[in-house]
């Protein structure tokens, strides 16, 4: 394809990825760099825990042709979803739950892979042919390493990836193909300066250091990969973290760039924006799986969301109605939930 003719046509899909409300799109090829090495590292020190899936496709994650043979580029692009909620808020009443802000609304996953099959297929027919495979956090893809070498932002201190005009409020997504269309250029600094927030404000002391997150630390990992015991040293510094955690988001300064997503989908259902512990605590098997319909919370199960909630509980003021939300649990089938439970009860009863 002659270089004028895969520009015009670069610009006619970034075209086509802001119709599908895609904020940007970026094109890299599959040489990533540093980051391969970077990931081999980080499994090594075992900082994944239990997340099996990281190293057993390492190979995969590190080498796009490997997922999807022929491939020379991969196309990146990025979709905001913050909603105009108050998190801060939230995180200050020890009643309410806090749930990370990206799982508020319908799960992105099939709406992202939805607009990039979309997207795909155009791409197709404009190029005359092409292999096309599009991901959204469903396969072994490095996507923060391919976004940054898309020229989508930087990956920073607190391991997000940062973007210069929208903060870290977003989602990603990829293309993978064997259509040589001509590639970003990603930026050459990481816009952190001196800055710690991030670092500093980490409720479990996640980070090893700059850039380095031991995820076996992370309240996002504890509260939605880990689907065992929550290390009772940690239990107290989740706060009401019940889903998630977004304080090194919170805290940087570059997210004051953030806007709200216009995306409907994105938007808080079932009042979980500020809802209490004791409410969701409260929930029926029925009632969680009702309402977590087409949501990403679905996928930690009712047994794991009591267990977050039980924490939460433990960690707020013994009121009567936590005491009595909790003792209607001591005797639930699972194991897990009782523990926690217990270790609740036992925290409020104390105090």
């Amino acid at each position: 394809m002659p270089a004028t003719q895969a520009d015009s046509l670069l610009d006619q899909i970034r075209d086509w990825a802001a119709e599908f409300g895609f904020g940007q799109l970026g094109v890299a090829d599959i040489d990533l760099g540093e980051h391969p090495a970077y990931l081999r590292k980080w499994l090594d020190a075992g900082y994944h825990g239990s997340m099996d899936y990281m190293a057993r496709h390492a190979d995969k994650r590190a080498q796009p042709a490997e997922l999807v043979p022929g491939t020379c580029r991969v196309i990146s692009v990025r979709m905001d979803y913050l909603a105009d909620t108050q998190a801060e808020q939230v995180l200050d009443d020890p009643q309410r739950a806090y749930i990370s802000r990206y799982a508020l609304g319908r799960d992105y996953h099939k709406l992202l892979r939805r607009r990039l099959a979309h997207l795909a297929k155009r791409i197709e027919e404009r190029a005359g042919g092409g292999h096309y495979r599009a991901f959204v956090d469903s396969a072994p893809v490095l996507e923060r390493a391919v976004a940054e070498r898309a020229g989508l932002g930087w990956i920073a201190k607190n391991t997000m990836l940062i973007n210069s005009d929208a903060g870290s409020w977003f989602f990603l997504g990829e293309i993978y193909t064997d259509l040589p269309l001509p590639t970003t250029a990603p930026q050459q600094t990481k816009h952190c300066g001196s800055c710690t927030r991030c670092l500093e404000i980490c409720p479990t002391q996640a980070f090893v250091g700059p850039f380095e997150l031991d995820a076996r630390r992370c309240i996002s990992y504890l509260t939605i990969e880990h689907r065992g015991s929550i290390d009772p040293a940690l239990r107290p510094l989740l706060g009401n973290r019940v889903f998630g955690c977004d304080d090194c988001q919170l805290v940087c300064p570059w997210n004051k760039f953030a806007q709200p997503s216009p995306e409907e989908d994105f938007r808080p259902r079932h009042g979980l924006d500020n809802s209490t512990l004791v409410e969701l605590f409260e929930w029926d098997e029925d009632t969680f799986l009702a309402n977590t319909e087409g949501s990403a919370i679905r996928r930690i199960g009712y047994e794991c969301w009591l267990r977050n909630l039980a924490v939460g509980l433990g960690n707020g003021p013994p009121d009567p109605a936590a005491l009595s939300a909790l003792r209607s649990r001591m005797e639930h089938p699972s194991a897990l939930v009782r523990e926690h439970v217990a270790w609740a009860l036992t925290r409020l009863e104390a105090a």
